[in-house]
């Protein structure tokens, strides 16, 4: 049995995909790119503001599915500009420090929309 959260971009519908997806204990947030409530970029040039930005993204989505923070234990950051790596660190840092989970920082050449800096993926274990 799975269980399903959407988070309302146009993206969602437009690919074909959820936000996040239950089986079981485990949950996989989709990459999480920086909309801005209402639609469009988030903070545009602000590489911590958009990574924090993703990360209230996917708090929302780990809540929906009954997690947090404390169950994440695999993040993936695609950026843009591996040189802004401290902005997107602190954002990170911020949110999953308290339980630091195994991460990857990659340079990629673009995400879907040029304006964003980053995108993230988590994945998390819950108790059953």
């Amino acid at each position: 049995m799975f269980q399903k959260t959407f988070s309302g971009a146009v993206w969602e519908e437009k690919v074909g995909y959820c936000r996040a997806v239950r089986a079981g204990n485990h949950i996989f947030v989709t990459g999480t790119a920086p909309v801005a409530e209402g639609g469009g970029v988030h903070a545009p040039g602000d590489a911590y503001a958009q990574a924090r930005r993703c990360f209230e993204i996917i708090d929302r989505a780990l809540k929906d599915l009954s997690a947090g923070p404390e169950h994440i234990v695999r993040t993936r950051m695609f950026v843009t500009d591996i040189s802004r790596w401290e902005e997107f660190a602190r954002a990170h840092r911020e949110y999953c420090g308290r339980n630091p989970p195994a991460t990857t920082m990659v340079e990629v050449k673009q995400l879907i929309d040029p304006a964003m800096l980053i995108e993230i993926e988590v994945d998390a274990v819950c108790a059953d």
